[in-house]
């Protein structure tokens, strides 16, 4: 008499692999998700096809997560090396015969056109994780300064390129790392002094600095006129104030509870430029106002907060380093673009995370929530 075995359904089958996932990090994805798509509802449904994009662009995004979220912590921390390595060749390769466009050495032509920069962006904090951990207990200085040495491989590789947005967010990943690794406080208090020493200088001295002809020796010209800029928007509000004054004009005029969804005028008379990428976040406080923007920043720090909870309840030392740094990459992505925006930081090229569009950010997006997730699961796994 055969013997007949019933077809286990859909939801057995993938029942096992949403076991340990973090659901209060999902549910802040999920709001964030959705605040994304409505703000891109509006900026881009006369843009072609960018709600559209958008949306499958998120579905990607949430493929990754869940996929990464299976990888258990000591199989990624294998992969710190070769995935450094590899990005790092690929970085000189750039340096040496890269795909120039608009005065920007960036990308390289494997077959496809790629911009290995935003490799590194999880390899330079996941090469770091792995080599703390491997000296868990007998941290010394000396492990220090070759962590930092590790950090200023790609770091200044990539401002060679120049590409100062990237550069500034592999930083931040890479120093969320050693500081959680034990930097002591000697060593980190310092470098805060001397830079805000030379924000002040840079303020007490600005029309000095800002003059016509004046050379800043380690800022690119476009990178000083950036600074220059952020000082003061009217000195070209026709030129290169122009993005950060449309801006700061349509946040203002959002006031309280904005003009209504669809309904900026900044937005659609297309004063706002970059209106579903850099500058969304301009385009949606002009439709929501204060409240919808308190809202989004309140989103994200819930996200962030969780992620370093997460961290700090991590079973192993790289995997809590590794945490800690995707999270602290996150919370600069944010920081620097609605800073960028709101003209307290210069204008550079840094998207917000779930709002603005674009698929390579969005990718990295989804490696970072899954990393986030694996970390999570490997935890209530080893509980359970």
């Amino acid at each position: 008499m055969a013997v007949v075995f019933d077809k286990p359904s859909l939801w057995q089958r993938v029942a096992p692999m949403l076991r340990g996932f973090d659901w209060l990090l999902l549910a802040a994805v999920v709001v964030l998700a959705g605040l994304g798509l409505l703000a891109m509802y509006s900026s881009g449904f006369d843009h072609g096809t960018r709600f559209v994009d958008h949306g499958r662009n998120m579905l990607i995004a949430a493929g990754i997560m869940f996929v990464v979220a299976q990888v258990p912590p000591r199989q990624l921390m294998q992969l710190a090396v070769p995935v450094y390595a590899l990005g790092v060749a690929l970085l000189v390769a750039v340096a040496l015969f890269g795909i120039s466009k608009k005065g920007a050495q960036r990308w390289i032509n494997l077959g496809v056109v790629i911009q290995p920069s935003e490799l590194l962006k999880i390899a330079t904090p996941l090469m770091l994780a792995w080599w703390f951990h491997r000296r868990e207990g007998q941290t010394r200085p000396l492990d220090f300064a070759v962590a930092f040495a590790l950090l200023a491989v790609p770091v200044g590789l990539i401002v060679k390129q120049p590409d100062l947005g990237t550069a500034m967010l592999v930083l931040a990943a890479g120093l969320a790392v050693i500081f959680f690794a034990g930097l002591p406080w000697k060593l980190v208090l310092p470098p805060v002094l001397i830079a805000a020493v030379g924000v002040a200088l840079i303020l007490a001295f600005e029309p000095e600095l800002c003059a016509d002809g004046m050379d800043w020796v380690v800022l690119h010209e476009y990178q000083r006129q950036r600074v220059c800029t952020l000082l003061d928007p009217t000195r070209d509000p026709l030129g290169k104030g122009f993005h950060i004054l449309q801006g700061m004009i349509a946040i203002g005029s959002g006031g309280l509870t904005g003009k209504g969804f669809m309904s900026g005028t900044q937005t659609h008379l297309e004063f706002i430029p970059e209106r579903t990428t850099d500058f969304i976040f301009a385009a949606f406080c002009e439709e929501f106002g204060m409240a919808g923007a308190v809202l989004l920043v309140l989103g994200f720090l819930f996200l962030v907060l969780r992620g370093l909870l997460i961290a700090a309840e991590a079973p192993t030392v790289f995997a809590r380093l590794l945490a800690a740094a995707v999270t602290m990459s996150l919370f600069t992505y944010a920081f620097v673009n609605m800073g960028m925006v709101s003209g307290i930081l210069p204008v550079v090229g840094v998207p917000l995370p779930f709002i603005s569009y674009g698929g390579t950010a969005m990718v990295s997006l989804g490696l970072a929530l899954g990393i986030l997730m694996a970390v999570a699961r490997s935890r209530r796994l080893m509980q359970s």
